[in-house]
This record gives structure tokens, C-alpha cells and sequence, in this order.
């Protein structure tokens, strides 16, 4: 999918090679993972300005790496204003 000038990926079809009858629980688990998080955090820093970087520190020191930790696309755009997610509701996630 192209946004403006930027392409983004299909995480959805990507995970329905997976999982192809729940590619959504393949990117939560994607994104559920320590080194995922802490990469798309450092992404979102790098190229968001209006990343709520106070509420990824929360994210980072609270949940991250603990056993309870799960996270969905829209819980990680809504929580800290991500741009390089785009999740489709109960459709895609790019």
C-alpha cells in the first residue's frame, strides 16, 4: 500500500503464510516480541515527531519483556501515536 510517498508492507499477508486463518494473532505475537517492540519503538523515535515517547518509556520499562506483554497494531498506534503501523480494522496491517 502506498501512503503519499511512502510503501508500506503487508503484515496481513505476510502472516496469513503463517496462519491462514488467523494472520491477526501472528503479527500480535510478532509484536508482542522484545526485540520487535524495541525496534519499532526506536523506529517511531527516529522518524515521528509526534511519537508519544513518554508513553513508549512506560511500555518499555513496564510491559516490555514481561510474560503478560501482548500488544496489537491499534493498542500500539493508540498508545503512543505510531505512524509506522497502519491497521485496517478487522481487515489489514501494513
Amino acid at each position: 500500500m502506498r501512503v503519499g510517498d511512502v510503501d508500506y508492507i503487508s503484515l496481513t499477508d505476510l502472516a496469513k503464510y503463517k496462519n491462514d486463518k488467523y494472520p491477526a494473532n501472528v503479527i500480535i505475537h510478532w509484536l508482542s516480541n522484545k526485540d520487535t517492540a524495541l525496534y519499532v519503538g526506536l523506529w517511531e523515535e527516529l522518524n515521528n515527531e509526534k511519537f508519544n515517547l513518554t508513553e513508549y518509556r512506560e511500555i518499555k520499562i513496564n510491559e516490555i519483556g514481561t510474560a503478560s506483554y501482548t500488544m496489537s497494531p491499534k493498542q500500539w498506534i493508540q498508545r503512543t501515536n505510531a505512524i509506522g503501523l497502519i491497521s485496517k480494522d478487522g481487515k489489514y496491517t501494513y
